[in-house]
């Protein structure tokens, strides 16, 4: 019996990706904007989110607004612009959103922060997560991990910050949590330059 479960198992870790039969799972279908979650956002403070100017470096893809609003074309973003991915089962993420928050809160008019919750399937979770921690920056949502599929070159992890600069262009790209205010104002000075 042992030895039937065992293969039992395997069999249903083998990889099933090479069959010929097998589509793409195609966009998600994972519901951010209904009159609940938007309730909820209210409730949250998280403020709208806005679309760019265009012309940015960033993936022409366009994501929902998490909790209801505007959507955004990421290719449409400028900077100085700091962008942060993150999901609700990562630790680092909870870590770092009051750091976040703070950079926001001192300097947002000057840099925004932007979040994207990344290949979360509980909207209502994400909206909490974010109002458990304080975290009122706009978020957008990418339920099915698309940007994990752009050019950018992501790896699938979390977190992970984004700076673009006024130009719209990718400045740099950092893994990892960043802890405090001083750490993401250093890295925001170190590569974009005297923007604080």
């Amino acid at each position: 019996m042992t030895r039937l479960l065992a293969a039992l198992a395997v069999l249903v870790l083998l990889p099933t990706g090479c069959a010929d039969d097998i589509s793409p799972p195609g966009p998600s279908d994972i519901e951010v904007d209904t009159p609940a979650l938007r309730e909820m956002k209210a409730e949250a403070g998280i403020e709208p989110c806005v679309p760019g100017p265009g012309g940015g470096d960033l993936p022409d893809l366009t994501l929902p607004c998490l909790g209801g609003g505007e959507e955004v074309d990421l290719s449409s973003l400028t900077g100085p612009l700091v962008v942060n991915l993150w999901n609700t089962p990562c630790d680092a993420c909870l870590d770092e959103m009051p750091a976040l928050q703070q950079f926001h809160e001192t300097h947002g008019d000057t840099v925004p922060v932007l979040g994207i919750d990344v290949t979360d399937t509980q909207p209502d979770f994400a909206i909490s997560f974010a109002e458990m921690v304080g975290a009122t920056y706009p978020q957008l949502a990418d339920p099915g991990g698309d940007i994990f599929d752009t050019d950018l070159g992501l790896r699938p992890a979390f977190p992970q910050t984004i700076l673009v600069d006024a130009d719209g262009e990718v400045a740099t790209m950092h893994a990892g949590g960043l802890l405090s205010v001083a750490e993401i104002e250093e890295l925001v000075t170190t590569h974009l330059g005297p923007v604080l």
